[in-house]
């Protein structure tokens, strides 16, 4: 019989699993205690295998038939496999050596919710609570289980009560912005995390989430100042500094929001969001060359932030570099082809590059996905009239007022765009459209065609507008 190991640091881990493997190979059976199974099914369930860990449950069952914590790993295991039905029979084996667990009722119940079988699994977590299982996760499940139902009030009472056990679970506190969210009444969180505060002034997780609230609430200068409180409590929350950056760009206070972002890295390693962010605060206070610079290090940490390639483009597009700028747009596309402002960058440099097709298929994209854009429409159906096509345009600006019939910029455009087809009575009603919907822009009609600004019949019906608007 080979030399038995405990189960300890990482070293024995490998020990533990190299011998597993070689038993593995060489077709043997080796004889191993239940930590250092533990701990090899531990190994492979961080590397992502959950079929080596199963395997392995299984062996560690077979030599150790009374231990139920494998029977509890395998249960884990095929849940996670989405192999229901295998985890409730292993859970009812451990049941019979150990009836009063809590940690099994727990996750069965998880199961049961999986399946659908909300009353069971309510049954089952209360259960557990009962046995004195983990309030945290018990609280926790038990709200996924009122959200499923609908009924984001009662799942709000239990997450507070998850998160007065455990403030810094960050999947309670995302479930509960979310059902606040839902109700649409973020603002309802303030209380909750003021009184925690009262309790525990040194929650810095609970500073942290109230800054959130307050951001939300786009009430910056109280979201700052709990950002603040949650880094002079832990200096190392990186997640803190962050989110003050956020906030301080909102203020459109872009160098201090870069000053911010870089305290980060005193904490912990660069990270392509950060490196991203900085790269938007330079390319907002137009310093192309750092902001290239700081996006190029984001794609550099991760390649597929297709926000940073498309900051790469940005800066160069500024510098009139289209085709380059192209480039860059392209590989933002190529991760994610539902970004419209991704699709409108492309439209606008093609359209620079005089690629009138390619560019009015990428604004018919971002139309596509943006109906409410207007800049697009306008950008989009000036492209057919640059052409002479003034038919096309007029059906594109016809497309955008079905999508905004308020927006009377879009008015305003296809009274120029008829005009200049010779569609004066058609032009007159559109105009009146648009000044019964916002007398005040009749500008824009002029400082599109301005000999327009010469024809009576169009100044004397602006006139009555925009006097009937005035008395």
């Amino acid at each position: 019989m080979e030399e038995d190991f405990e189960f300890g640091s990482p070293e024995e881990q490998k020990l533990s699993v190299d011998r597993y493997e070689e038993m593995i190979r060489n077709q043997d059976q080796y004889f191993f205690d239940a930590k250092a199974f533990e701990s090899i099914i531990e190994y492979y369930s961080e590397k992502n295998d959950p079929v080596k860990a199963l395997q392995v449950a299984d062996y560690a069952t077979s030599q150790h038939p009374y231990e139920t914590s494998f029977l509890l790993k395998k249960a884990q295991l095929f849940a996670r496999t989405h192999q229901l039905e295998k985890a409730l029979q292993e859970l009812d084996k451990a049941t019979i050596l150990e009836p009063s667990s809590g940690e099994m009722c727990l996750l069965k119940g998880n199961i049961f919710l999986l399946q659908g079988d909300l009353e069971q699994a309510e049954h089952l977590f209360l259960q557990a609570l009962e046995l004195g299982e983990d309030t945290v996760e018990a609280y926790l499940q038990i709200s996924e289980l009122y959200q499923l139902k609908g009924d984001y009030e009662t799942a709000i009472q239990y997450l507070k009560k998850s998160l007065e056990a455990n403030m810094e679970n960050d999947e309670a506190l995302h479930a509960l912005a979310f059902c606040y969210d839902v109700l649409e009444r973020p603002e309802e969180s303030i209380p909750f995390y003021k009184g925690y505060i009262d309790n525990d002034p040194y929650s810095y997780a609970a500073w942290f989430n109230l800054g959130i609230v307050y951001e939300k609430l786009e009430r910056f200068e109280e979201a700052i100042d709990a950002y603040d409180y949650a880094m002079l409590i832990n200096e190392s929350f990186v997640p803190a500094y962050f989110n003050k950056g956020n906030v301080l760009v909102n203020l459109q206070k872009y160098t201090e929001a870069i000053d911010v972002y870089k305290q980060t890295f005193e904490h912990e390693k660069p990270t392509a969001d950060v490196y991203c962010a900085i790269g938007e605060c330079y390319e907002k206070l137009e310093h192309m060359e750092e902001a290239r610079e700081n996006y190029r290090k984001a794609v550099k940490l991760d390649a597929k932030l297709a926000d940073a390639w498309f900051g790469i483009g940005v800066t160069l597009d500024f510098d009139d570099r289209y085709f380059e700028s192209l480039h860059f747009y392209k590989k933002a596309l190529e991760l994610d082809d539902t970004n419209p402002d991704y699709w409108f960058a492309i439209a606008d440099a093609r359209y620079k590059l005089n690629q009138f097709e390619e560019s009015e298929f990428a604004y018919n994209k971002v139309v596509e996905l943006n109906p409410t854009d207007i800049e697009a429409w306008l950008d989009y159906s000036s492209i057919y009239f640059e052409q002479g096509k003034y038919i096309e345009a007029i059906d594109v600006m016809a497309d955008a007022i079905k999508q905004n019939p308020e927006a009377s910029e879009l008015y305003y455009r296809v009274v120029a765009y008829l005009f200049a087809n010779g569609q004066y009575n058609e032009a007159l009603n559109f105009l009146e459209l648009g000044l019964a919907t916002n007398p005040e822009k009749f500008y824009i009609l002029f400082d599109y065609l301005p000999q327009l600004q010469g024809n009576k019949i169009i100044v004397d019906i602006i006139r009555k507008y925009t006097n009937d608007n005035n008395t």
